[in-house]
């Protein structure tokens, strides 16, 4: 009888110490997959980069002269143009500037900063009237790149005084959703309480 009773009894503490086994794999595993996820969801993140939130366009007019001297200062060449500058802008948010944490065992993306609007790019078109070249100073293609660099940092000049900035800062719950969008793709959710959005803002987009 004790022996059965020795038998039942060593069954039973080795199924309890199975189970604690099986147990202690299977936390390990799911705490692996978890942070595994959470890894995944921050590099897709910042794999996005750089979210557009606005685009303008801007048309302006550029007076462009150089004068060069020449046979030792003696004598000075002009050249000038008269440059019609068609440029869009881009407006938005690079997200490789968030401050994101993961709190694996709740599965949620802590978002605690998020960066303020910048121009990511502009493109200009240039179209050249009035071009004077000068008997000793002519345009070359030199010239051309850097009238348009020339021609990007103007427009980048003229776009605090367009609003273009301000309208991406009232788009920037939209991107701090289109994040959250991102991360319930693996299930997981996004927590931007620390961040501070208007009311209005949040009635807007409600």
């Amino acid at each position: 009888m004790g022996e059965i009773v020795d038998i039942v009894l060593g069954l039973v503490l080795g199924a309890i110490l199975m189970y604690w086994i099986f147990s202690l794999f299977r936390k390990k595993r799911n705490k692996e997959i978890t942070e595994e996820q959470s890894t995944v969801i921050l590099n897709k993140i910042r794999s996005v980069c750089k979210l557009v939130s606005v685009e303008g366009d801007f048309a302006e007019i550029y007076h462009y002269e150089n004068t060069k001297d020449t046979f030792m200062s003696l004598f000075r060449s002009k050249k000038k143009a008269l440059i019609v500058i068609k440029a869009k802008a881009h407006i938005g948010y690079d997200l490789n500037k968030l401050i994101l944490k993961a709190i694996n065992d709740k599965k949620t993306i802590v978002l605690s900063h998020f960066p303020e609007p910048e121009v990511l790019s502009i493109e200009p078109d240039l179209q050249f009237y009035d071009i004077k070249n000068g008997i000793f100073n002519s345009f070359s293609p030199t010239d051309l790149t850097n009238l348009n660099q020339e021609a990007k940092e103007h427009i980048k000049q003229k776009i605090p005084e367009s609003g273009l900035m301000q309208t991406a800062r009232n788009e920037a719950l939209q991107a701090v959703l289109v994040v959250e969008k991102i991360v319930e793709t693996i299930g997981w959710k996004l927590d931007y309480s620390a961040l501070e959005i208007s009311e209005q803002e949040k009635k807007r987009i409600e």
